[in-house]
């Protein structure tokens, strides 16, 4: 029965959008957390065809005439991606000198055993070197001194990522609306604050952490983005909608469910009743 394709793309599709939902509500207390939302692709064969070509009978309709599908059995709907809703999230005060929220289109930009990534997470610590990292170790760079223009015209980096790590060692630590960064009396770096000019074109990683595949997507200048210590950002997830949302992907799952059982049930009877010829 090909007929039963359009239901099962259906179900396919909404599985992946309970799935996605579900994720949101998970991380609905993540600090720092950005909503994540599918987007669907329908194809519908009828709207390949011409009014000439749609034959319907302008007379009493008979059984036969229902037969007609018009290629009805080709239509499918499928996920045709997904996008991240970058959305500011409530700031929240904690107190802790180690919470830092972003209020902003800016990113922290962190040092992980793949390479460099930018995080809106800024719950914060110091390792055993005194080098500020976040939550999961990763170390926290400061900002990319200017690149030089070589004899070849090519700009090139003067630092690695290793050397931008910020090292406040065992003091008391601050850090200001700026993102300087102060070890006691004494500033040692200025944070690394990153703005996109198309955030939409950053890959989430997992663990609130995003990559850049573009170096031109990076915004040069003075950016927005504004660092408030003692601070957290919420996710910009709202649980309530998102629930509510959850639970209508999961009925119309279910509805879609009960489709592909009818079909099954329909072919089964139908082989039953022709082996009885």
């Amino acid at each position: 029965m090909r007929e039963l394709w359009v239901p099962l793309s259906g179900a396919i599709a909404q599985q992946r959008n309970v799935e996605t939902i579900a994720n949101n509500v998970a991380n609905a207390n993540t600090p720092g957390f950005k909503k994540e939302q599918v987007v669907f692709k329908e194809y519908l064969a009828a709207l390949e065809k011409g009014e000439a070509q749609i034959d319907l009978p302008q007379k009493e309709w008979k059984p036969e005439d229902f037969y007609r599908s018009y290629n009805g059995e080709d239509s499918f709907v499928k996920v045709d991606g997904s996008y991240t809703l970058h959305e500011q999230g409530q700031l929240s005060p904690t107190g802790n000198a180690f919470d830092n929220a972003l209020n902003g289109p800016g990113f922290f930009e962190v040092l992980t055993p793949n390479g460099v990534r930018f995080t809106r997470k800024g719950n914060f610590s110091i390792n055993n070197d005194g080098k500020l990292v976040t939550d999961q170790g990763f170390l926290l760079l400061s900002k990319q001194p200017a690149p030089v223009v070589g004899a070849d015209g090519k700009l090139t980096l003067t630092t690695s990522p290793e050397s931008r790590a910020i090292n406040v060692g065992n003091n008391k630590f601050s850090i200001n609306l700026d993102g300087e960064v102060f070890s006691g009396p004494n500033k040692t770096a200025d944070l690394s604050l990153v703005e996109f000019a198309d955030v939409h074109s950053l890959k989430k990683e997992g663990n609130s952490l995003f990559i850049n595949t573009n170096q031109l997507n990076v915004k040069s200048g003075n950016g927005k983005t504004s660092v408030h210590q003692g601070f957290v950002e919420q996710s910009n997830v709202n649980a309530v909608s998102e629930m509510s949302s959850l639970i209508n992907a999961n009925r119309n799952f279910e509805s879609i469910q009960r489709v592909i059982k009818t079909y099954d049930t329909m072919s089964g009877k139908a082989v039953n009743e022709i082996s009885k010829f």
